[in-house]
């Protein structure tokens, strides 16, 4: 018996895996076509307000981050010239370190002198223009007294930000080693690293926590006190070689390690997108391939109004209610529902409703008395088949999740009305018994 049973377990395994076998080889599972043959490592492109994800290519493969990490630099700054611990015209004076690192050749910079004082605002320009790599040390001691200290804000901030797939060694993107024997943090060759989707996030945040970085990332060029001019290495800026209409940030960044990343933001007819390019192989390269990207962005998608206000869910127009003068009320969305959706697809999305259960009884009720305008639960969109890109924070979700609410007032009926249903309830109930008992005899 115990053999029979040991044959039948082989013929079972034997022919299960015959089968995969042949599933396999008749109906090979083919890896998804990059739509727009994004020859970078990784990219995404999404919604800027929403930041819902219209676009993604190996969003959460860790890469050398460059230049572009000093978004991060510039959001501590934003925000801590927004509480008042520094203001613009602040002086820094330069140290010896700082100013052999603006003078050391091959980094880009823009040239400190060293003793002499310089401006928040200069340092800043200077990190968001031309990349200034000794401005943005600068600037990082000045917030937390050394750049090491400055290295424990930043990664502090980027799990508050929850960008989950990030590593900060130092202020400036570059390799610990071009520091000049200084690394802040981690090893002597270690550099920063982020996902194209950490990538994207930062810059979500910078651009709507502090929409006014746009104002400086969309200079051309900087002219500095040293009276050089100095471009700004976002060549798709207007009047530079790869200009692209609408393009007014953000970052460019590239080291050995990382390869040509840029992080752009771009705005058309009143829709902002963000997109990121990481580990593209020329600098230039990283333009070609942004531009794809945008291309694809402003061709293929509009924002669309998916519910319209005053909407009811077909099924789930009204709502009971208990000891209310009318035993239901109608509910309806409070506001519209817009989201940037691809053209042709406004049709492929569905309503969830999910109703309040606090504010319901066991039965499924509300009790009255109930307003008009009372909250009753919310209306949510999804796609109608699979699950979409998603959106890259909560509140984007937030965004097309609107209340919904009870559209009159059902005032509480009184106590004698009460009192006959509950009379009336008893009966019937009575009566039902009864009947249910001489159908039994019959």
């Amino acid at each position: 018996m115990y053999r029979l049973k040991n044959i039948s377990i082989w013929v079972m395994t034997l022919t299960i895996a015959f089968t995969l076998s042949f599933a396999t080889s008749v109906s090979p599972v083919k890896a998804e076509e990059d739509p727009l043959g994004i020859t970078a490592e990784a990219a995404i492109l999404l919604d800027a307000e929403t930041g819902k994800i219209l676009y993604a290519k190996n969003i959460d493969v860790v890469l050398g981050v460059a230049s572009m990490s000093k978004m991060m630099t510039e959001y501590l700054l934003l925000e801590a010239i927004a509480e008042g611990k520094i203001k613009w015209d602040q002086k820094v004076k330069i140290n010896a370190y700082v100013h052999e690192l603006s003078a050391a050749p091959g980094l880009s910079n823009v040239g400190l002198t060293e003793g002499e004082d310089y401006t928040v605002e200069e340092l800043y320009q200077a990190m968001a223009i031309h990349s200034g790599n000794a401005a943005t040390v600068a600037l990082a001691e000045l917030m937390a007294g050394s750049e090491t200290n400055f290295i424990t804000l930043m990664n502090k901030k980027a799990e508050e930000l929850q960008l989950e797939d990030y590593k900060f060694v130092n202020s400036s993107g570059l390799n610990n080693s071009s520091l000049l024997g200084n690394h802040p943090a981690g090893g002597a060759d270690e550099e920063n690293v982020m996902s194209a989707r950490a990538t994207a996030k930062l810059a979500y945040h910078l651009i709507n926590d502090y929409p006014e970085v746009i104002e400086t990332a969309k200079m051309p060029e900087l002219q500095f006190r040293d009276g050089r001019t100095y471009k700004n290495f976002n060549w798709m800026l207007p009047g530079l070689i790869f200009e692209y209409t609408g393009v007014d940030g953000l970052k460019t960044g590239s080291t050995d390690f990382a390869g040509a990343g840029f992080t752009a933001t771009a705005e058309k007819d009143g829709q902002r997108v963000i997109a990121v390019v990481m580990k593209a192989a020329t600098k230039d390269e990283r333009f070609t391939e942004m531009r794809k990207i945008l291309d694809y962005a402003f061709g293929n998608f509009t924002e669309e109004e998916i519910v319209k206000e005053g909407y009811q869910v077909k099924g789930q127009k009204t709502l009971p209610v208990t000891k209310g003068k009318e035993d239901e009320v109608s509910i309806e969305s409070k506001e519209s529902i817009s989201m940037v959706v691809k053209n042709g697809e406004k049709d492929q999305y569905k309503t969830v409703l999910k109703l309040d259960e606090d504010k319901l009884n066991e039965d499924g009720e509300l009790t009255a008395p109930v307003k008009k305008g009372d909250k009753v639960g919310t209306l949510t969109i999804e796609p109608i088949e699979g699950e979409g890109l998603g959106f890259l924070t909560e509140s984007g979700q937030k965004q097309i999740t609107v209340d919904v609410i009870a559209t009159e007032d059902v005032e509480k009926a009184n106590w004698f009305v009460l009192m006959m249903r509950g009379v009336g309830g008893f009966f019937g109930n009575l009566w039902d018994s009864a009947s249910s008992a001489v159908k039994g005899i019959f």
